[in-house]
């Protein structure tokens, strides 16, 4: 036990090297102003996922599983038969009882105490069945010799079958083959017992040689775990590494990341406000291009209005000129010359140009507020504020270089941590002490060999008592029945039929003198191998016996737990060996197995070290100013406040609308001129009807030289009008709004950014101690299940429960099993062959017929001894 203490806390200085890597509890920055408004609060983005890449696994060499195979049937068998002798549950609680009160040691005379006699009876209750067993097997040593003894000297005096007379029956066949069948038939079984116990022999054995692979293996994996625990808590704290360049990183692109952060929940409010004045800046180049528009296109229709009134005025004049020929008189003409004559008037102008005013003076307003580059002023608040991330780096660059300077005095002081403890000397010393503990081991295969040797062939002689009893059985069997002659009497059967019936007697005998040597051996064997089995074997399968050994206060009423007390003199500790074993056996870590947590208070470290309060206090002293950041200089503003005084407003837009909606002419002069040739294809062919198509073809040219380019124009107007209609609505209310949204921008800026900036700020800090939780959680789950991962000592519990049960308490039960089987068998095997002898044996007398009379009948015949003919052959 002193050199598992030993490993053990050779192992806890180990995980105690490398506290940096256990999961503890920061100290977290201050939160923002509480006064904040809530609806501004936003969860901080999640923090990136690190790769630590995998520890190092142990793989180990020992299997601890044993499958008994075939003779795992007999196994069962006798567990049944114990469970049959023993069905009473495990006695826990009186298990308990004894060891408690028998802490000081108990005197003979303390036995008589009412509360000792009770657990007295009540461990005798218990081994009820054993104890009856043990009885019977104790009589049958006592009796059996006796018994023998006297059958002897009772044969000795002719009596109990030794008088060489045998009574002639009428079943006397009968008898002969119903105790042949069951001589037989208890050889045969008893046979079969012998083979149990050989195979249960052989078994044990064969596993001995095997005990040694299990100890060999587990050796191995105790230096395996020796060997691969330092590079596990050297890999894990070569670790911080990676945190260190995450938090380096982060740091280095402070500027993208909180200033990222800070920007984007600024630009919600101040990019649209910047947008709009953009957009603004955009609408008053549209206005400029509009209004060049309206002023070009009401010169056109001015000028053009003039030309049409000319033009239909002289087609008017010589229309009617032409109308006024004498062939016009004529009765047939004359009514369709007075049709055409009474349409002249539509040769008319519609809309009157000349009347609307024009718009050169907001024309050169808009010029004169143009030649300030609003865009560009505009594009200056834009890089003023996407500049945030700059000035962010700008303002904590100090900051950064003392973060730095710590996070490499962390490093130092971890390394340096894991240097206090000796950790090679200790894993060399330990490799020497598994070493020289192999060899010492070793050293006793040999003996071990020698004394297994022993054993098998005591066990090998032992059966073979049985076999030598088996031998006279077999023999007699076959001599008796093969010499055996019905037509033969008594006295007169043959020598092959007499030498039968004397080797069974001669199996009596030595069934007498065997028979209670194999039932002590078995009754010996039986109580302590079936105790063993069923109060150590079975609770160890079940577990129950680490529920015996984690009693509280088991040891010393003052001592609460067992295993805490002899590992760390320290009771109080809540650790069982039924919950370091449940541990190892799922491969857990040592340091959770044996809850080195309460022996080494790695979160307190971990305060002090990897996130302490000096580094807390640093970046809670991160501070952003954006104060400074201008989005629209007051020459951008003074450009707005003059563009929606341009007079854009003050346009008479309806007037505008009103002339161009009212055409070009009173008439479509292409419609005017398809009357009037077909007015002219009514007249007779002639002058009248060609100067009339004349002049619907002058018409036409009217249309199509001055009328069309005139309603391109006015098409053209009437957009530019509507447009600037539509910019000149609430023109100042939206320059005051976008104004407004500035100012309001810029306040948030200057006055209550600071709240986002804190909770930016401590968003940003809560992902840099994101990623020292990442890797003390990351350390807290590998020192939990994969750095020094405790599957050997489960496994070295495991290969001893298997070879001091599977192995050994099997085999040894198995093997008084089967013996016990030959030894109660050999009691009607005494019996059955004494009768059969008899038949087989040549007797001294025999049974005669004499007559009375010789007249008499049959019926007054009497029989009497005779002696046999002298037989010179025999």
């Amino acid at each position: 036990m002193f050199w598992t203490r030993w490993i053990v806390l050779l192992l806890w200085w180990w995980e105690a090297a490398t506290a940096t890597a256990a999961s503890g509890q920061y100290q977290q920055p201050r939160q923002g102003d509480p006064r904040a408004d809530p609806h501004q609060q936003r969860s901080p983005p999640p923090v990136e996922p690190l790769d630590f890449g995998f520890v190092p696994a142990a793989v180990y060499d020992t299997h601890a599983y044993y499958e008994p195979g075939t003779i795992g049937i007999l196994f069962h068998m006798v567990h049944a038969f114990l469970y049959i002798v023993q069905p009473n549950s495990f006695p826990k609680d009186l298990i308990i009882k004894v060891i408690q009160q028998n802490m000081g040691g108990l005197k003979f005379e303390e036995w008589r105490k009412p509360d000792n006699v009770v657990l007295l009876l009540e461990g005798a209750y218990y081994e009820l069945g054993f104890l009856v067993c043990a009885t019977v097997g104790v009589l049958f040593v006592v009796l059996v010799p006796v018994l023998g003894m006297c059958f002897c000297v009772c044969r000795c005096c002719e009596n109990c079958g030794g008088e060489m007379h045998q009574r002639q029956r009428k079943n006397a066949d009968c008898r002969r083959g119903f105790f042949t069948t069951t001589l037989i038939a208890t050889t045969i079984t008893i046979i079969l017992g012998v083979l149990v116990a050989y195979a249960a022999n052989h078994n044990l054995s064969s596993h001995i040689k095997s005990t040694r692979r299990f100890i060999n293996t587990n050796i191995r994996d105790l230096k395996t775990f020796a060997n691969n625990t330092p590079a596990q808590i050297e890999y894990m704290t070569a670790q911080y590494t990676t945190v260190k360049n995450k938090v380096l990183s982060e740091l280095d692109n402070i500027g993208p990341l909180l200033g990222g952060r800070i920007h984007s929940q600024l630009e919600k409010e101040v990019v649209p406000s910047l947008d709009t004045a953009l957009r603004m800046a955009g609408t008053m180049r549209e206005t400029k291009e509009a209004l060049e528009s309206v002023s070009s296109s009401l010169q056109i229709l001015q000028e053009g209005t003039d030309a049409l009134k000319d033009s239909l005025s002289t087609e008017r004049a010589s229309l009617s000129n032409t109308l006024s020929d004498p062939a016009c008189t004529n009765g047939a003409v004359s009514p369709s010359c007075n049709a055409i004559r009474a349409t002249l008037f539509q040769l008319g102008v519609n809309a009157d140009f000349s009347k609307l005013a024009d718009v050169d003076f907001a024309l050169e307003n808009v010029n004169t507020v143009l030649k300030t580059d609003l865009s560009n002023i505009i594009q200056k608040g834009y890089t003023s504020f996407n500049d945030t991330p700059r000035l962010v780096k700008e303002q904590t660059k100090n900051i950064i270089g003392g973060v730095k300077g710590m996070l490499d005095k962390i490093g130092s002081e971890i390394n340096g941590f894991a240097k206090m403890f000796p950790v090679e000397a200790s894993l060399a010393n330990f490799t020497i002490f598994l070493n020289q503990g192999q060899k010492n081991i070793e050293s006793y295969y040999a003996q071990i060999d020698q004394i297994d040797f022993y054993r098998w062939i005591g066990c090998v002689a032992v059966l073979c008592m049985v076999v030598l009893i088996l031998s006279f059985n077999i023999l007699g069997l076959l001599c008796g029945t093969c010499g055996y002659d019905k037509q033969a009497t008594p006295t007169s059967r043959g020598c092959l039929s007499n030498t039968g019936g004397n080797l069974l007697m001669a199996g009596v005998g030595f069934s007498f003198i065997f028979a209670w040597v194999l039932m002590a051996i078995v009754t010996t064997l039986f109580v302590v191998g079936g105790n063993v089995e069923k109060i150590l074997c079975e609770p160890l399968a079940s577990r129950q016996l680490f529920q015996i050994i984690d009693t509280p206060f088991l040891v010393h009423p003052a001592k609460k737990n067992f295993l805490p007390g002899m590992l760390f003199q320290n009771p109080n500790i809540d650790l069982t060996l039924g919950s370091m074993y449940r541990e190892c056996y799922d491969n857990n870590g040592l340091y959770h197995a044996l809850q080195l947590e309460t022996m080494f208070n790695i979160n307190s470290f971990l305060n002090r070290t990897v996130y302490n309060k000096d580094l807390a206090k640093v970046l809670e002293n991160v501070q952003v100013d954006i104060q400074d950041i201008t989005l629209l200089e007051q020459e951008g503003r003074d450009n707005l406040i003059n563009f929606a005084n341009a007079g854009i407003g003050i346009i008479d837009y309806e007037a505008y609308l009103a002339e161009v909606n009212k055409g070009t002419t009173l008439v479509d002069l292409l419609t005017f001129a398809t009357d009037l040739e077909a007015q002219a294809d009514q007249l007779p062919r002639g002058a009248l009807e060609n100067a009339l198509k004349g002049h619907a073809s002058s018409v036409r040219q009217i249309h199509r030289e001055v009328v069309i380019p005139m309603e391109q124009a006015m098409s053209t107007l009437s957009q530019s009008i509507k447009q600037l209609q539509k910019t000149s609505k609430d023109l100042p209310v939206k320059v005051t709004n976008i104004l407004s949204a500035i100012d309001a921008s810029e306040y948030l800026i200057s006055n209550n950014a600071s709240h986002v900036v804190k909770q930016e700020t401590r968003n940003y800090v809560q992902s840099l101690v994101g990623y020292f939780k990442q890797y003390t959680d990351w350390v807290h789950n590998s020192l939990t299940a994969e750095v020094a991962q405790c599957k050997p000592i489960s496994n070295i519990v495991d290969s001893m429960e298997i070879v001091a049960c599977s192995f050994i308490a099997d085999s040894v039960n198995t093997f008084w099993f089967g013996l016990g089987l030959c030894s109660i068998l050999l009691l009607p095997s005494i019996i059955i062959s004494i009768k059969l002898a008899k038949f087989y044996r040549r007797m001294d007398t025999e049974d005669v017929f004499e007559d009375s009379s010789p007249y008499s009948d049959t019926l007054f015949r009497f029989p009497r001894a005779s002696a046999p003919p002298i037989c010179a052959d025999c």
